[in-house]
């Protein structure tokens, strides 16, 4: 059986609207990737303290906490070929902007948090129309596997990305990743364009914006037990063990007095644990149900989180960053591809926006609660108290999830 549901899942990357979406995609993460690894070294570059590197996490994922269900309505009721070219072209300005500033020598901490932030509203505000592309495309019965092929293409460049952004720091310096960034959004946006339908279930007018519409949506979501389990495992994963990513580079700066290749090297590594995450999900079955695996590694990945707090060698971040690639991704996706198998077309938009709102938004209070208490107690206490609390979290959300009942659309 994992065999045949392998087989029946890379079918999908044969078809012709599935297959350009995966690779438009694949190559606008290569850029987002190489981007994430250049900006927080040019932060440190730049003198900032890991308290200002939380920040700038927190500018690029809080408004998700404040717009993401204006996103979800948007993906409901709007246009999403307007939404998702209209953000993107601005979101793409963005390492325009830090190129310029790079090579006119003026860029500062504060532009590059503001321009994070920027880059966090259009996100926030695009985000679930991309998110519902995939279901949008396949048949129902083939979400899971279309969601995990799309985490497969995700975690690729999380390899990829790193990797050319650590050639490109060394050889060409910061300005090269940024620039491979801003390149990155033009065929994403010309496949959406392409792929999507013209027009959409609405206008974005302000009847888009109809308040209890949106908060009916966000209650038939949150009022299944099942559903609103996956959304905190989400969230206390974001905000709790994902810091580990974020404060990678204080890592290998400060304690292991590493270089700029040494942590684009241990993102790659995070990338490929991502990846063989992804792919292992392409052999479940379908019809599987997804709560334990997704609680069983959300419990992982906080062990792992307590494992690189106390690791005292270089080589082993890597290895441990593997680790936790394999289970952050295994746990999201497969609370995400319940969350979107079981949910009616009407609210879709809405559940991803719960989606991304439990993800993003906890990475953002995570990462500026966790600048703080790296600034106040180091970062190895700080990501040990944070690996200690998930841990005892995770256990206790999960041991009640799984045991509630779920019911599909």
């Amino acid at each position: 059986m994992p065999d045949s549901a392998f087989r029946k899942s890379l079918q999908l990357l044969g078809t012709r609207r599935f297959g350009t979406f995966w690779f438009a995609s694949l190559l606008a993460n290569i850029g987002t990737w190489a981007q994430q690894v250049a900006q927080p070294w040019l932060l440190l570059s730049l003198g900032a303290s890991p308290f200002l590197l939380g920040l700038d996490a927190f500018a690029l994922g809080a408004p998700v906490l404040l717009l993401t269900l204006v996103g979800g309505a948007l993906a409901d009721h709007g246009d999403r070929r307007r939404i998702i070219a209209i953000f993107q072209s601005i979101q793409m300005l963005c390492p325009v902007l830090l190129v310029v500033l790079l090579l006119t020598h003026h860029v500062e901490p504060w532009m590059v948090i503001a321009l994070s932030l920027i880059v966090g509203i259009t996100d926030a505000l695009s985000m679930p129309s991309y998110q519902s592309i995939v279901p949008s495309i396949v048949e129902r019965e083939q979400i899971p596997a279309g969601i995990a092929l799309n985490t497969t293409q995700f975690n690729l460049s999380r390899i990829l990305g790193p990797a050319a952004a650590g050639v490109l720091m060394v050889s060409v310096g910061l300005a090269g990743a940024f620039t491979i960034s801003a390149l990155s959004y033009l065929p994403f946006i010309l496949v959406a364009l392409w792929i999507l339908p013209r027009g959409g279930s609405g206008s974005l007018g302000v009847g888009s914006f109809d308040r209890d519409k949106l908060w009916a949506g966000v209650r038939e979501v949150v009022h299944e037990p099942a559903l609103r389990g996956a959304l905190f495992t989400v969230f206390l994963t974001a905000s709790l063990s994902a810091p580990l990513v974020t404060f990678s580079p204080v890592l290998v700066k400060e304690v292991f007095q590493g270089s700029a290749g040494q942590f684009s090297t241990a993102m790659s590594a995070f990338g490929l644990g991502g990846l063989i995450g992804a792919t292992g999900l392409l052999t479940i079955n379908p019809q599987r149900d997804r709560r334990p695996l997704s609680t069983r590694f959300a419990a992982a990945y906080a062990v792992v989180v307590v494992l690189a707090a106390l690791n005292p060698w270089a080589w082993g971040l890597p290895a441990l960053l593997v680790l936790a690639g394999i289970a952050m991704t295994a746990s999201n996706a497969s609370a995400n591809a319940l969350l979107q198998s079981t949910a009616a077309e009407r609210i879709r938009g809405q559940t991803v926006s719960l989606f991304m709102l439990a993800m993003r938004g906890g990475m953002a209070l995570g990462n500026l609660v966790t600048g703080a208490t790296v600034h106040l107690l180091g970062v190895q206490h700080a990501l040990l108290l944070n690996g200690v609390i998930a841990l005892l979290a995770q256990l206790a959300l999960g041991r009640a999830w799984v045991k509630a009942p779920l019911r599909r659309a």
